[in-house]
Formats: structure tokens, sequence, C-alpha cells
């Protein structure tokens, strides 16, 4: 009987084996936007099962949208044969061809690309001079939804310009922030709804030309729109246009730019670029009036333009932005550069919504926004050899400083309290047409251009920027953060100083010792402001400043 039940359990313990599918995990990798995806694929009995995606790197909100949402749609098609997903197309490329290297190395293998570092950019100049110009723009568009409500945007062009004594470009740095309302469907695109309070905004959330609900703004979602809003820098590869993608098609001109003025810049542009849409001219336009512009022009002229067409197509001055009047701006703001070299150089954007400051007679809340603008320039060393900093802050229109540059919200939102007179007294509803929005817009002036009329406790803002400047010069972006973490309030961010009332602050300046007392009387007598609070944060603009930093040869002197 013993001898029968071996045989019975041993039978059954076989037949268990036998019949048991082993789960098989796989591995796979693939370039992604900004770093290597990697993916988990399950096989059971010949059958994905499961997938699990990872990529660190690629884009919040955008490709980190594709690492949730692709590998459920890979399992249920049984392949990597699945659409990707709408406005994430180089990490869900990602996903798919690391799912492939998983089930087929040998087929889909994962090829290291060695990066050719970007060659450096040199010049050389007895002097120069670092200028920053901010150059804002409305729009009407790009388009309508399919309900045929008006899309409507904003664009702010950033230029950090390098110049020589004679005005000549050595080098520049461009990007942008485009940002439009909800029902734009490019999935990439910033978008702001309006304000908390007024009516909402048609919203297309899934990007495929359709409406799909109405964006109410509230506090939150306001503050989370704002911070999410990306430069087209930032959106990389993501932002791709006729020929290549929009930091590439800027980086040909920021090279075409090199050894002109301002003035033959715009010279080359009212030259060779269409009359109508500020693009470069091309051969065998189907319009006759860029046509006949191109066919006026000498062979040399043609093959120059087959040169720079080759890398850009874009316009430098439509309603996209003005790329013109940001070079200009640059040029108008520029100061003497007191250094003799540099290694690198970057610019960063940083953007902060801002509950307040305060609320008008009315009990109404006032809102702003805050965008913050690092040019800079490194030593080999990535201690900051020279820096320009500046900023916009944009308000609801019932906000009583007089040089506050305000926004409405977009055409048909129902406007919003208006202090035309700064009394602290609210005198109207201000309710924007097209007109008033562009108008509005335009009008925006950075705490710089606001010059002497943005007065602070301690002389006006611009100065006290440039005290902060000749701080940062010999530091580290990570040791400006440290001085910043030691020697400023934990409660709002602003430089410690003898004699405060609140016992935080006293607490902590008074554990310093004398030398960085003395070091921090003679930052406040010229700085007084903080680096990063509600009106915006000046080291997230510094740290994006240092991350997006690119190799040159800067000699100033010799």
């Amino acid at each position: 009987m013993k001898k029968l039940l071996s045989i019975v359990l041993a039978a059954v313990l076989v037949l268990g084996i036998a019949g048991c599918v082993q789960a098989e995990e796989l591995n796979g990798i693939a370039k992604g936007f900004a770093g290597e995806v990697t993916v988990v694929v399950t096989v059971e009995n010949g059958k994905i099962t499961a997938v699990t995606a990872k990529g660190d790197n690629e884009t919040s909100g955008i490709g980190s949208r594709a690492l949730e949402e692709l590998p459920a749609l890979i399992v249920e098609a049984g392949s990597a044969d699945v659409d990707v997903i709408a406005g994430a197309t180089v990490t869900s490329n990602a996903i798919k061809a690391a799912v492939n290297n998983a089930l087929d190395p040998v087929a889909y293998p994962y090829v290291v690309e060695e990066k050719k570092p970007a060659e450096a950019i040199t010049a050389e100049a007895a002097d120069a001079f670092i200028g920053l110009g901010v150059a804002s723009m409305g729009r009407l568009g790009p388009g309508a939804d399919d309900r045929e409500v008006q899309v409507y945007s904003f664009n702010q062009v950033v230029a950090g310009v390098v110049f020589d004594a004679d005005g000549r470009i050595l080098m520049s740095k461009f990007d942008q922030i485009e940002v439009a309302t909800p029902n734009y469907d490019g999935a990439t695109m910033p978008h702001l709804s309006g304000f908390p309070g007024q009516k909402g905004y048609n919203n297309d959330a899934d990007h495929d030309a359709k409406i799909d609900s109405i964006v109410e703004p509230t506090d939150e979602s306001f503050l989370a729109e704002v911070a999410s809003w990306q430069t087209k820098r930032e959106r990389g590869e993501d932002y791709v246009m006729g020929t290549g993608y929009w930091a590439q098609q800027m980086d040909r001109f920021e090279s075409l730019f090199a050894g002109k003025t301002v003035e033959e810049v715009k010279e080359w542009f009212a030259a060779y670029c269409s009359d109508r849409n500020g693009r470069p001219l091309k051969a065998g336009s189907s319009n006759e009036q860029d046509a006949a512009k191109y066919d006026a022009l000498s062979d040399d002229e043609k093959a120059m333009l087959a040169d720079v067409t080759a890398g850009a197509t874009m316009s430098l001055n439509d309603g996209h932005g003005n790329l013109l009047a940001a070079l200009e701006k640059a040029y108008a703001n520029r100061v003497p550069l007191k250094i003799e070299s540099a290694a690198a150089m970057g610019l960063g954007v940083d953007n902060m919504g801002r509950i307040g400051p305060g609320a008008d007679d009315q009990g109404v809340q006032v809102y702003s926004f805050n965008d913050v603008y690092a040019f800079v320039l490194f030593n080999a060393d990535g201690s900051i050899a020279a820096s320009v900093v500046d900023q916009l802050e944009v308000a609801t229109p019932n906000y009583d400083g007089a040089t506050m540059p305000h926004f409405s919200g977009f055409p048909g939102q129902g406007g919003y309290n208006y202090d035309s007179d700064h009394d602290a007294k609210v005198d109207a509803i201000l309710d924007n047409d097209n007109d008033a929005f562009l108008a509005e817009v335009e009008s925006w002036q950075t705490k710089r251009e606001r010059g002497e009329g943005y007065v602070m406790g301690t002389g006006y803002w611009a100065q006290q920027m440039d005290r902060f400047q000749q701080l940062f010069a010999g530091k580290s972006v990570a040791e400006i953060n440290e001085w910043f973490a030691t020697y400023c309030s934990d409660r709002n961010g602003r430089p410690l100083k003898a004699g405060s009332s609140n016992e935080q602050d006293a607490a902590k300046y008074d554990a310093l010792s004398d030398e960085a007392k003395t070091m921090l009387a003679d930052v406040t007598a010229g700085a007084t402001m903080s680096l990063n609070d509600g009106h915006g944060n000046l080291l997230a603009a510094l740290e994006k400043a240092d991350a997006n930093k690119v190799e040159i040869e800067l000699t100033i002197g010799k």
C-alpha cells in the first residue's frame, strides 16, 4: 500500500511539474529622450503577460505618461506594435524599442551611441559686454478648437548675448516660453487656463483636437500650471518642426548671428526672409511674392540660404515670438564684462505662480506669476565668472502697484477687478477683448526695465540684483545654494541682519562668526531681498543655467 501511494505521489508530482508554465522575465533597454529607458517583459508560454518601464530622466508629465500608459497597451496587443502616447513620441518609441530588445536582442540590439562632444564656441575680443533681453508678445491663436472657441497664447523670448566693443555678437543663447489656453491640442504646449474665479476654458486633455471638458482654475491648478511651464529648449525633441526640433533650429540661427551686429542681423532678416511670414527664403516656393524675392538673389546668396535652411526654417519674427526684439533688448541692456575668460555659458528660466500679493479692497484675491531669467558665464572649474539675472512679475489688474505688469485673463473669461489709478481701490472691471489682450502682453516689462520705478527697502530691484550678481562671482551654483542656506532666513529667504525682531532669524544670526556678520553687513547694505520666495526663485534659474551650459572659449583683453 505504501509502495502504491509513493508511485501515485511521484506521478502527480511529475504531471504537476510538466503542466506548470514557468514565467520568464526579460530585460530590455533603449535610448529615451533624456537617457536610457529600461523595461522588464514577463513572458509566459510565449505570450507577453506583463511589462514595466522605467526612465528616470524622461520629462515629468510628458515622457512619464508614456512610461505609465504604454506598457498596458503592449500587453493587450501582445507586441510592441502599438500607437505612441500623444505628445510623448520619443519616450514611447524608446519603450517599444526596449521591449523588442528584451524579446530579441539579436534582431534589436541596443547600441550605445558615442556622443561627440559639441564643438566649443570660440571668440576673442579686446573688450566684451554681456546683455540679457526679454521680448513678450500676445497671439490670437494658434487657431481655434473644434467648438470654434479661439485659442490664445503669449510668447516670451529670452536672449543672452556677449558682444564685442563694436557691437558684434560674439556668442548668444536664446530660449522661449510659449503659453496657450488649454484648448490648444499641442501635447507639449504649456497652458494657462486663466486665474481662479474667472470663467473656465475649453480643455483638450488628450490632445486629439476635440474638447473634452471645461477647466475651472483653482488656486492649486493655477500654481501647478505655472510650475509646469517648459521653455522650447526644455520641450526638447518633443517640439518637432519641419527641420529637426526647435532647439536645433535656434542653435543654427545662433551660429548665423555670430560676427554680426544687431543691425546686420535685422538687415539679413529683411533681405533673405519672407515678407509674409519671416521665414528664410527657399528655392521652389509656391508663393509668388517669396519666389520673386528669392529669384532676385545672387547664386552666392542662394547657396548661403540653402546652408541656413538645411538647419533652420522658422521665422525670427512672427506670431510665435520676436527673436529680433529680444536680441535688440540684449544689446540695449549690455554692460561691460570685467573678466578675462569664460569656459561655458548657460541660460536658465524658472516659473512660479503666486497667490498674491494680497487682495483688493473688495476682498478679491490678487494672483501673479513670476518668470526668472539667468544668463551665466562659467569658469573652467564650474564657478560663475559673470551673470545677468532679470525677472518678469505679472499680476492681475487689481494689484495697486503702479509699475506692475498686468494680465486680466484671456478674452471671454469675464474680466478682473481693476485698480486703474493704483490707490488701492478698485475702479472697474477690466474685461479683455482681443486688442486689450495683445496690448497688455506687449506692455509687460521686466524688473530691470521697470528701473527706478521698482523701489525696494534698499534702492531698487536692479541695484539689489547687481549686488547679488557680484556675490555670485567666483562661486559655483552649489556654493550659492549653501550660502543661501547658511546666511539667509529660513522663513523668507532674505539675508540675515543684525537686530531682527524675529526670534528664529535672530538666533540664526547670533550663531554666526564675527567675520560672517561683517560679510552679511556688506551684502545687506546693497541687497536685502530674497533669492527664493513667492516673488520668484532666483536660485532655480541659476541651477537651470548651470544644467544647460554649453562649452565656450571666450578670451577678453588679449
